[in-house]
């Protein structure tokens, strides 16, 4: 019996897709990483505070003029690191795009927008240069002034741990009521949103630690809307993949759900009901609320080399 050709591991031209020598691709092609599946960097830390303390209706509103209230909305998505791990073995560095057996595709702009209601016009969000040059203490001095809360040490460079600030909003958690003052609710909403940008938006590698510079955008609660953060959000996760799809990583950070949700194998959303107000945005809650994807494990899709045939 004459068995087919193997296919061919990699481009057949390398003009364009000149980084195929150090590509993940290559390692599984060669066996190195047939077996191991990426793996998220995603705390649970925001998830697990939200399940043991609901928000006072103050943050909530709070949160909700930020722009941001829809991610804490959804809650923690379901991961399919398996998926995620093919996915990111068929992205490409130098094209930006997933490069399939049925046609090249790409996360855009409009997805994040769509389905996850994340504004992606506006104003670009950039650190300016004495934000960047700042040290550790100073940027320590800084977190205090606008949360209450100056965490200790001076190791850690420009990050700050994610348990330190859940725990710090456990203790303000007690005090907040419908008297509380508007200072307590912005410090405690500040503290919220870095939990979020290190947990879900723009988690990294760490695993337990979220940088402080992003201090500088919560200066003014109010003026977080007029910022493009979905662009950064895509942009974060564009960086992530590229770095997760080159040599043998074993890790891959950024905002996976949105990584998931844009791929067209996916189960399709339930069209929109004739008498339903449009849109009904974001889309991604139609998962969330009809499909009962927000289960508190991930999915392990993995199809052991024993069982093929």
């Amino acid at each position: 019996m004459d068995f087919p050709l193997p296919a061919h591991p990699g481009p057949a031209d390398d003009q364009l897709l000149v980084l195929q020598g150090d590509h993940r691709s290559s390692f599984v092609w060669e066996g190195q990483l047939s077996m191991q599946p990426l793996r998220p960097r995603r705390p649970d830390d925001l998830w697990e505070f939200i399940g043991e303390h609901h928000f006072h209706a103050r943050v909530v509103a709070r949160l909700q003029a930020t722009g941001f209230y829809t991610i804490f909305e959804l809650g923690r998505m379901q991961l399919d690191w398996s998926l995620i791990t093919a996915l990111v073995e068929r992205w490409r560095p130098e094209t930006h795009t997933f490069h399939l057996p049925t046609e090249e595709a790409t996360i855009t702009l409009e997805d994040v927008q769509v389905l996850y209601g994340l504004r992606v016009d506006g104003q670009t969000v950039t650190l300016p240069q004495y934000i960047r040059s700042m040290t550790r203490a100073q940027l320590l001095d800084m977190m205090g002034h606008l949360t209450g809360y100056r965490p200790q040490g001076d190791a850690g460079g420009s990050r700050v741990a994610l348990l330190a600030i859940r725990d710090r909003m456990a203790f303000l958690h007690l005090d907040i009521t419908g008297e509380t003052e508007d200072l307590h609710i912005e410090r405690y909403t500040r503290l919220a949103l870095l939990l979020l940008f290190g947990c879900v938006l723009f988690p990294n590698t760490s695993g337990s630690k979220v940088s402080m510079r992003f201090l500088h955008h919560l200066q003014q609660l109010d003026g977080l809307p007029q910022y493009s953060w979905g662009a950064a959000v895509l942009a974060y996760l564009y960086r992530s993949m590229c770095w997760a799809s080159m040599g043998p990583a074993v890790d891959i950070c950024g905002f996976l759900p949105l990584l998931q949700r844009i791929m067209p194998f996916q189960p399709p959303l339930p069209p929109l009901a004739p008498d339903e107000a449009y849109p009904f945005l974001p889309l991604a809650s139609r998962w969330i609320l009809r499909r009962g994807n927000y289960r508190g494990t991930d999915a392990h899709h993995n199809l052991p080399l024993s069982g093929m045939r």
